[in-house]
């Protein structure tokens, strides 16, 4: 009788074990594969730039597998990679099409339209914002870039079929765009933001001041690494259409190796640049949000990222506004981000699924 109960629940365990492999297609190779679609759009908002930012700006469209087949309609996510990469970078070197067909073929999220864009100047990020020395990246996004993707590919045109995310400096954008402008994008996904309000540092005391008061051409200020990050930032909070060859207003200077701070040039560069000061003039516009989630890494070597984030989840729940932010344990980067298991289809994906109308 024991012997006969075992043969039955080993029988039991074959089959089970055969149907959990059999329900599992999603995860073999012959997931439907979406296509990738290269386009081009003649801005006119790059027309005025100092800096000598190109009017043609590059994008990239992810089309779910059966797009060409069907007369669907999708809801549509925007990414902002880090400037730090090019904006094809995710598809050519981290697997992001292979990560998006696979979370489409698994159910983690319906199918969607993804599109990435060339958002950088000459020196790196735009920071998302128009400006007299770079250009106008705010209008090119809502009156431009979504529009021109809302009459060529089959969208679902409106904010609650459409997200925006982005990774670094493309996370900050993200947020940025959802606060300005939640009657265009219903659901923000930031991964470890940056330039969300101050960190343990003072501000002007990263890049070398001397290094871009001397500076020539845009050039000199790439001797320097937080100079050339720095530059961008004062390009475009800041900005000096009159002041070459940098183009902004400088918010301190080094007086006899003394770091003298220019108040009122600051006041504007803290209030039109850190996330967290923006909070209570958007504050209704962020309520409006259908989601918000950003996330942040433990482990990163730059505390002013982990302390700035800890601070602006705090000032969003002073405000009352719902949202979700997260630390998690590791270092930040792309690559992790789009692996097999990274957290774009961990977490970023299953966020839209909840919050996009499909």
């Amino acid at each position: 009788m024991l012997a006969t109960s075992k043969q039955v629940l080993r029988t039991l365990a074959v089959f089970f074990l055969l149907g959990v492999l059999s329900a599992r297609p999603a995860f073999s190779a012959d997931i439907a594969k979406g296509q990738l679609v290269d386009r081009e759009i003649q801005s006119k908002n790059f027309t005025q730039s100092k800096i000598g930012v190109s009017p043609v700006r590059r994008l990239a469209v992810y089309l779910p597998a059966g797009y060409d087949g069907s007369q669907k309609r999708y809801p549509v996510i925007y990414f902002l990679p880090s400037p730090f990469d090019n904006f094809r970078a995710i598809f050519d070197s981290m697997g992001a099409q292979a990560v998006l067909d696979r979370a489409i073929a698994d159910g983690t999220i319906g199918k969607f339209l993804f599109v990435t864009v060339d958002m950088t100047t000459p020196l790196g990020s735009s920071w998302y914002v128009n400006s007299s020395a770079t250009g106008n990246w705010e209008d090119f996004m809502v009156q431009e870039l979504v529009p021109y993707v809302d009459a060529n590919f089959r969208t679902l045109p409106t904010r609650d079929s459409r997200g925006i995310a982005g990774h670094f400096m493309g996370g900050y954008g993200a947020i940025r765009f959802g606060m300005k402008y939640p009657q265009i994008f219903g659901s923000v996904y930031a991964l470890h933001p940056v330039g969300t309000g101050s960190g343990v540092k003072v501000l002007a005391s990263l890049p070398n001041f001397e290094l871009m008061e001397q500076a020539k051409t845009l050039d000199d200020v790439r001797k320097d690494g937080y100079s050339t990050i720095f530059t961008s930032i004062f390009q475009a909070h800041i900005p000096n259409p009159d002041k070459p060859p940098l183009y902004f207003d400088f918010p301190a200077h080094r007086v006899a190796g003394e770091l003298v701070i220019d108040a009122k040039v600051m006041d504007r560069l803290r209030e039109n640049f850190f996330l967290e000061s923006l909070i209570g003039k958007y504050a209704d516009n962020l309520k409006s949000l259908r989601g918000l989630k950003f996330d942040w890494a433990r482990s990163d070597s730059n505390w002013d990222h982990v302390y700035s984030n800890h601070a602006l989840t705090h000032k969003l729940n002073e405000y009352g506004i719902v949202h979700e932010a997260e630390e998690y344990n590791g270092t930040w980067g792309g690559e992790a981000n789009w692996s097999a298991e990274g957290r774009v289809r961990t977490d970023l994906l299953p966020f839209f699924q909840e919050h996009l109308v499909f």
